[in-house]
């Protein structure tokens, strides 16, 4: 709480402020990775953060559903904090073809948890997911100018075999088309060792 400082008078509108009270403690929270349920989509919009994405998460939501792709979240307290979207089969196989190959996009995590691995555990979930369906390949996109997310990609052992113009466009919540261009690297992991993908 700020309140003003003994003896200091007020300057006009500008009134000198100091810190009383401050405290500080540690919280222990426990992350949990599941599949999306229909009460998510709105706490997806992060507070009106995403809102512009609202039909979208919809319609991913019904192909989730239709079990064309899943959308894991990372949930603390019933509340989705970062997110990762898997993508079965594309009319583009080098990404995605129903068989051999799964997408994942749309990863995020919330800026207050960033940087405590959650953003590499969803990667996991998801590679996971994947290996489970019998999937050889996991494929995943890094925006050009987001070279966190490629250094991210690489740690965890995926290579840039592609590049892609990274067009692609949604609908609004006022109905109108949005068209979004995020030229990216296209990058690739193998999940299951080639002796037993050949068997």
């Amino acid at each position: 709480m700020l309140t003003p400082c003994p003896g200091v008078a007020s300057r006009g509108k500008l009134r000198i402020m100091c810190s009383v009270g401050m405290d500080s403690f540690t919280l222990h929270l426990t992350c949990t990775i599941r599949p999306a349920v229909e009460a998510d989509l709105p706490k997806l919009e992060w507070g009106g953060q995403y809102c512009h994405f609202r039909r979208l998460f919809r319609q991913t939501f019904e192909e989730q559903r239709a079990g064309r792709r899943l959308m894991l979240v990372a949930d603390i307290g019933g509340y989705p904090i970062g997110q990762v979207f898997i993508q079965f089969a594309s009319s583009d196989s080098s990404f995605a073809d129903g068989r051999h190959r799964g997408y994942l996009y749309s990863l995020r995590v919330m800026e207050p948890f960033q940087r405590q691995h959650i953003g590499t555990r969803l990667i996991e979930a998801a590679e996971q997911v994947l290996r489970e369906r019998g999937y050889t390949w996991a494929v995943i996109a890094a925006a050009k100018d987001n070279p966190r997310a490629r250094s991210l990609y690489e740690r965890l052992g995926y290579t840039v075999f592609s590049e892609d113009p990274g067009y692609w466009q949604y609908t609004d919540p006022e109905g109108i088309v949005q068209t979004v261009v995020e030229p990216c690297w296209v990058m690739e992991k193998r999940l299951i060792p080639q002796q037993e993908a050949i068997r």
